[in-house]
């Protein structure tokens, strides 16, 4: 017993630092929350705190405007169009590749896995305007078929280093025993390596989808703004721009930018710290 008291005498700062952040972290959240609620005469008088001294200081008023009234509920279509199939590309073609260079022997195997590991230090910003024009060419700007390519392209080279060090670490006596059962590369991929590596493949799933979803700058570039394929971001970055002043329908812009991708983190948190876990076991 007085072991396991020393014990959590020691921890003790470690919680405090963690609660600390997560409180500075938390309230930003929770008034953002409760700001949505309030009606515009309560949000310009009075901070949100104080919400919670005032009963009937609630309303609804600020999301049915928001998704009536400002397109919100067509950019959040559009923004679970875009992100969904922008997410399962890059993880189906980034754990076909990175099985190719972990777990296959072919020519220049290091070099390529090199090159594509460079290719993370490259900023997007400078690939904009060249893309931008192939782009224009063949008729792709302004469509989800563009923008999902565009996705692919930057998210992949990551998306392949992070798996490239799960399957590079299933042991190769799996696929010894495997190949002599008669079994083809394809059968050891679907049958051996994504199960095994499921873990890890969450976790580049929420990744992805998080900074899919959360994107601004490339969906404005290459969807051009315009409100029947804009995001959730390009509709949130509009409403700042036209609304001013009406901080309580902004508010609930940002609720409802948030709530989707939460429920998929909260959804897939197990897998996402087994991938995690995993990860450090295996560094």
């Amino acid at each position: 017993m007085p072991s396991r008291r020393r014990m959590r005498l020691r921890r003790l700062p470690v919680h405090v630092v963690v609660i600390g952040v997560s409180a500075i972290w938390l309230v930003p959240l929770l008034g953002l929350f409760v700001s949505s609620f309030r009606p515009a005469p309560a949000v310009l008088s009075t901070g949100w705190w104080h919400s919670f001294a005032l009963p009937g200081d609630y309303t609804l008023n600020n999301y049915s405007q928001v998704l009536e009234r400002d397109g919100m509920l067509l950019s959040l279509f559009n923004s679970v169009a875009i992100v969904v199939p922008a997410t399962l590309l890059t993880v189906s073609v980034s754990a076909a590749a990175a099985y190719a260079l972990a777990c296959m022997q072919f020519k220049f195997r290091s070099g390529l896995l090199l090159a594509i590991v460079a290719l993370l230090v490259v900023p997007t910003q400078i690939t904009m305007v060249p893309l931008l024009r192939v782009f224009n060419h063949f008729g792709l700007t302004g469509t989800f078929l563009g923008l999902w390519i565009v996705h692919v392209g930057y998210g992949i080279s990551f998306a392949i280093y992070l798996l490239h060090n799960f399957f590079a670490a299933v042991p190769r006596e799996l696929f010894e025993a495997a190949e002599m059962d008669g079994a083809s590369k394809s059968q050891i991929f679907f049958s051996i390596v994504l199960p095994i590596c499921r873990p890890a493949l969450a976790s580049l799933a929420i990744f992805e989808f998080v900074w899919t979803w959360n994107d601004l700058f490339t969906a404005l570039i290459f969807l051009g703004g315009f409100p029947d394929v804009a995001p959730m971001t390009v509709a949130v970055s509009g409403l700042v721009a036209s609304r001013g002043n009406g901080w309580e329908i902004l508010t609930s812009a940002a609720v409802l930018s948030t709530v989707v991708p939460m429920i998929v983190f909260l959804a897939m948190q197990k897998h996402f710290v087994r991938g995690m876990l995993a990860g450090v076991s295996k560094g």
